[in-house]
């Protein structure tokens, strides 16, 4: 199937401006593509990463991705999708979010067929004049108005450091289709008007013949109608430290059945075959949930890697069976990162005293004497029923962690300090 076919066939392409060669120019020789990321935070969201999937799936069939890393369109603002103008970073910052965005690319793409380049290499070499004669005379100021990008911020205002935004983005597509042999441009919908605005620049540049190409990819919204990729806590990043692998495992693990197909086509590399079959099973087994859990082995395999999956799995089946002795510190640091919190020495301690007055996990002596008796207290995994039983903090999990299990689904996570 040739990459456009897949891409039509996967629901991941909202426009195009000449679909029919940009087929023709992907099946007469490997391309050139882009997308470029702005350096304004230190990690991707899954939000971020529905364009550099289709990069990626280019790269899977021979053809050169290329990551833009805008160090320099970064450091002015873009005016997409905003109602504010953006607040501006330092260099320093900016320097380290593009050392942070460059590892996470490099996480994805690897090392071999793909470059990731910084328009602060270029742009930065710009004078004003030059700005202003080689590239502001080829812009026409109604053009630019016009575009959606633009349009949408006249009622609040934009300054002209933000107006100029589409002028420095089709710098880049020049300088890329120059250096780097790209023909090809992929962005969000939104980023429609600033990578056409790269094609005439090209076209008035280069020659009206010159065969260069934009791709968008629609925004996409969950069944409800609510934006993809924001949860209750805020949004899902690729960063391990912010979401780590579990919780972004969960997250996949976790999707309504009337957007699991849809995530399959978008953010995995199966084939209509099998994704078809699991369709299938959506409709006739929902409850198996045999979709959801296969989203969530790929795609956090291709984010995190192979070791992750199996640990989410292993948190997930200890959580659900309260099997947890088995569990390392890095899991239950993962798996118990949301759980309810607490701090205590590694003093052994009576666990009805460590209960109510170190924990505070029961609210009286009375209550805790009952739990226990009970056998609605687990320590580590076990059950305790003795009163006079000992808590030893640093017996288990490197001396770390002390999990208790209240009842059946209440789980407490215990710092050893």
């Amino acid at each position: 199937m040739n990459i456009i076919d897949e891409l039509r066939w996967r629901g991941a392409v909202n426009q195009t401006t000449d679909e029919e060669g940009l087929k023709e120019l992907t099946e007469k020789k490997q391309i050139g593509l882009y997308c470029g990321v702005d350096p304004t935070g230190d990690s991707l969201h899954i939000g971020h990463l529905i364009p550099f999937m289709m990069l990626k799936r280019f790269q899977l069939q021979g053809h050169h991705p290329v990551i833009v890393i805008g160090g320099g369109t970064g450091a002015i603002g873009d005016p997409s999708g905003k109602n504010s103008e953006r607040v501006l970073q330092t260099m320093d910052q900016v320097k380290h979010n593009e050392d942070a965005l460059s590892a996470q690319m490099v996480n994805l793409f690897g090392t071999e067929n793909f470059t990731i380049v910084n328009n602060y290499d270029w742009l930065s070499k710009l004078s004003l004049l030059d700005f202003l004669r080689d590239y502001g005379k080829l812009f026409n100021v109604n053009t630019m108005l016009n575009k959606e990008v633009v349009a949408s911020r006249l009622e609040v205002g934009i300054s002209f450091t933000e107006f100029t935004y589409q002028i420095l983005q089709s710098i880049d597509f020049l300088h890329l289709y120059r250096h780097e042999n790209v023909q090809l441009q992929i962005g969000g919908a939104d980023q429609w008007g600033n990578i056409t605005a790269g094609i005439d620049l090209i076209h008035k540049v280069e020659g009206s013949d010159t065969p260069v190409f934009a791709l968008t990819i629609p925004l996409m919204l969950k069944a409800d109608g609510t934006k993809f990729g924001k949860t209750a806590g805020g949004a899902v990043w690729l960063d391990p430290k912010k979401t780590s692998p579990y919780e972004f495992y969960q997250f996949w693990i976790n999707q309504d059945d009337r957007d699991v197909v849809k995530y399959l086509k978008y953010f995995t590399f199966l084939d209509e075959k099998e994704i078809d079959e699991l369709a299938e099973k959506v409709r006739t087994q929902p409850e198996k949930r045999e979709a959801q859990r296969r989203l969530a082995e790929e795609v956090t395999e291709f984010v995190h890697g192979k070791q992750a999956v199996i640990e989410a799995q292993h948190i997930t089946k200890a959580l659900f069976s309260g099997d947890v002795q088995d569990l390392t510190a890095g899991e239950i640091a993962q798996g118990f990162k949301n759980m309810p919190t607490v701090e205590v020495s590694k003093e052994k301690k009576n666990i009805i005293l460590w209960l109510v007055d170190d924990t505070k996990i029961e609210p009286s002596r009375r209550q805790a004497r009952e739990d226990v008796k009970n056998g609605a207290v687990r320590i580590n995994g076990e059950k305790v029923t003795d009163v006079e039983a000992e808590v030893d903090p640093g017996a288990h999990f490197e001396g770390k962690y002390v999990i208790v299990r209240k009842g059946k689904k209440r789980y407490f996570l215990v710092k050893v300090r």
